[in-house]
């Protein structure tokens, strides 16, 4: 028996090529066909096993996304690969999200896009390379605000201290320029190293220029 794959899109001749090239394969079977999320849920509703949807994202009645949500919800087993003509951040991360395993174009050679079936029924993620560029930046923009929230835990005080470390500044200097003990100095440090989770100094004072001055 081959992967089950029900193919959901609003354009019928989008749906009817897929249907053909896929019949032409050995190892991929159509469950069936659906217009919109909901037809693809009350699909699913009829117990008819499913290994693989292939999801729309841009649909009438329900798009892919919040089809996504409820396919993962209802039918936890079943795997969700999206085709879509967009690869841009706001299509390809609220999918992601949505619990899809996959995301391909649907410019893709329809060779890739069936190894693409294979992989996610297998349990593999498979992301188109123009949409993972999103990811990668999605990633990176949630570490930027991981650093920030870092720094957003020093107070006023320890902030200054910081800056001095910036400067190269030792714990008798900064002390002379904030007007505050030496000791004073050594425990905003240790609070500065605990608060942004770094091991030395140079390590916080590499932070703060890398980070500081986007807060």
């Amino acid at each position: 028996m081959g992967i089950r794959v029900l193919i959901v899109d609003d354009h019928q001749v989008v749906r009817k090529g897929l249907v053909y090239f896929f019949n032409t394969l050995d190892d991929i079977e159509i469950a069936g066909e659906a217009a919109n999320g909901e037809e693809a849920i009350q699909f699913l509703q009829q117990e008819n096993e499913v290994d693989v949807v292939l999801l729309d994202v841009q649909m009438p009645v329900m798009d892919g996304v919040e089809a996504a949500q409820q396919i993962r919800s209802l039918f936890p087993k079943t795997k969700i690969l999206m085709l879509t003509s967009f690869s841009d951040y706001n299509s390809v991360i609220p999918a992601i999200k949505a619990g899809a395993s996959g995301y391909q174009l649907k410019d893709a050679d329809p060779e890739i896009l069936a190894n693409a079936i294979r992989k996610v029924a297998d349990g593999e993620k498979m992301i188109d390379h123009k949409a993972a560029s999103h990811l990668f930046q999605h990633v990176s923009g949630n570490e930027e605000e991981e650093k920030k929230a870092k720094l957003a835990q020093l107070t006023n005080r320890e902030l200054d201290v910081l800056q001095e470390m910036m400067n190269g500044k030792s714990n008798k200097e900064i002390a002379n320029d904030l007007y505050i003990t030496e000791k004073t100095v050594k425990t905003h440090v240790s609070n500065i190293l605990s608060k942004l989770e770094v091991h030395d100094r140079t390590q916080a004072a590499l932070f703060g220029v890398k980070y500081l001055a986007s807060h």
